[in-house]
């Protein structure tokens, strides 16, 4: 039979717990009182992602915190890059990231990607930034492909710096580098995401489709979607058949290499035709992918239109194997035009 005192001692030993654990609380929040704001800060930005575009001011933030799981990867050639970057960056040339001169869009072989994402020392769980020169629009096609192609290996956590080393000068933004970082092989593992690819089997298939189903977004200037242009590489000029010219110049109404606001590309996809609003899938392409990116990367990265895919070969690949297309002009025009080319060459 209990007495009082054995019923009376586990209430006790009760109490004395909960008395601990109130103080070791207590404890612990004093602690974090006494940290400095950034600590936290860094935290919660470090758990996060930076978006899909940053500007620079925002990526000298994130580099004064010294985010444990910040990589950034510039994409200039090895001299530019030698010359000053940002702090711990690495280099990884845009060549490295595309096809050979005679075929630049073309994929290069998954395990190749892999070896190249290890050897920078990338993990899928880290925000990645992409720097590129910057200066004009061009330019963000290189950041952007490389951001699709990341994102296709399965890479998630992924930032474009707006403008590039351009918008961080401009900036009036220092602290850059020269020394080369070591860097750690990862063990990333590819796990591609067929939803962002176009392959031309399935740009076909598009071409066949009704027209209220897909849009085919050629990136081009106008005058390579009207066949009076061309890539060295492409077979012939034209386009692909049932393709609507939306010129990826578009999106940088101001001149240089930076995007504008959201409202403002906002205003400027409105001036897409009118089945891409109600499309169940938009391809983009354009001569090798490049300016095709910047078009997927605004539509689908920034202003969120659900079904966006890249075709990397574009019309290059198209066109050396003989698909249909629209505004090919006569041969004999064909051979005036290279006439006229190699005359002004001169």
């Amino acid at each position: 039979m209990k007495t009082h005192a054995d019923v009376a001692a586990p209430r006790g030993g009760f109490w004395r717990r909960l008395l601990r654990g109130l103080g070791l609380g207590l404890t612990l929040a004093a602690w974090a009182l006494s940290q400095p704001a950034g600590a936290t800060q860094a935290g919660a930005a470090a758990a996060g992602s930076l978006g899909p575009l940053v500007q620079p001011a925002q990526l000298q933030a994130a580099l004064q915190e010294r985010l444990a799981d910040l990589r950034i990867v510039d994409l200039r050639d090895a001299d530019d890059y030698a010359a000053g970057h940002l702090p711990g960056a690495v280099n990884a040339p845009y060549g490295r990231w595309r096809g050979g001169a005679d075929n630049p869009g073309k994929l290069l072989p998954v395990d190749s990607f892999v070896h190249l994402v290890r050897s920078l020392g990338l993990h899928a769980s880290e925000q990645v930034v992409l720097v590129s020169a910057g200066g004009d629009p061009s330019d963000f096609g290189a950041p952007a492909r490389v951001y699709w192609t990341l994102k296709w290996l399965g890479m998630r956590h992924l930032s474009i710096l707006n403008g590039g080393m351009q918008a961080w000068k401009d900036a009036g933004l220092g602290g850059l580098q020269t020394a080369v970082p070591s860097v750690t092989p990862s063990d990333f593992v590819a796990r591609p995401d067929p939803a962002l690819l176009a392959t031309r089997a399935e740009v076909l298939q598009a071409v066949q489709a009704p027209q209220a189903s897909r849009v085919l977004l050629d990136a081009r200037p106008p005058a390579f979607w009207e066949g009076k242009a061309k890539a060295p590489a492409a077979v012939a000029p034209g386009t692909i058949g049932g393709s609507v010219d939306f010129n990826n110049l578009r999106w940088f109404p101001q001149g240089g290499g930076a995007l504008p606001a959201p409202a403002v590309l906002r205003t400027l996809a409105a001036g897409l035709p009118a089945q891409e609003a109600q499309a169940r899938q938009t391809i983009s392409f354009c001569n090798t992918g490049h300016w095709a990116a910047t078009n997927w990367f605004v539509l689908s990265e920034l202003l969120h239109r659900p079904g966006v895919r890249l075709y990397p070969g574009s019309m290059v690949d198209w066109s050396r194997h003989d698909e249909p297309m629209t505004h090919v002009p006569s041969r004999s025009d064909q051979l005036w035009a290279q006439l006229k080319q190699t005359w002004h060459s001169h």
